[in-house]
């Protein structure tokens, strides 16, 4: 049975798909680190004593943010391929 309104299926060439913001977040800290983060997407939660769960709690409710971030990983592992 094909559920073409189940939102795991509609989204085939969506990079974005089934990546946790958690992991997006891990990999942009691990790859560039927080300073080059700050400097890339303009917020404090990333220049200020900065952590995972603050971040973390900051993109979950700021969606501009949240975008900027998605971009930033999506260009990052453009560049890895």
């Amino acid at each position: 049975m094909n559920h073409t309104n189940d939102p795991l299926e509609s989204q085939p060439n969506n990079p974005l798909h089934r990546v946790k913001l958690s992991d997006i977040l891990e990999y942009l800290v691990e790859k560039h680190g927080w300073e080059k983060m700050a400097y890339e997407i303009n917020i404090n939660c990333f220049k200020s004593n900065p952590t995972i769960k603050s971040s973390l709690t900051f993109l979950r409710k700021t969606p501009w943010a949240r975008d900027k971030l998605e971009r930033f990983y999506l260009h990052s592992i453009s560049k890895d391929n």
